[in-house]
């Protein structure tokens, strides 16, 4: 994997993808998912994925919504 910059993406009625970089996913207890070379994947947001945490594209059936649009948190 390359050391650029890892982009997250929230697709509107769809899941989360995370790519580029060097990332890791882990789970509750810290235990690290194997992604097998994969540079990319999707983490499931709709909650009927048979893949958890991954997506699945149960979304599509189970008329998931959400669209989201960049916004600036404030300051801390």
């Amino acid at each position: 994997m390359s050391d650029s910059k890892v982009k997250i993406t929230i697709k509107n009625n769809g899941p989360i993808r995370v790519e580029g970089g060097s990332f890791e996913l882990c789970d509750a207890e810290g235990k690290v998912f194997a992604l097998n070379g994969r540079a990319a994947v999707s983490i499931c947001r709709c909650g009927h994925s048979q893949k958890q945490p991954f997506c699945d594209g149960s979304h599509s059936g189970c008329e998931f919504k959400s669209e989201v649009k960049a916004f600036d948190l404030p300051p801390k």
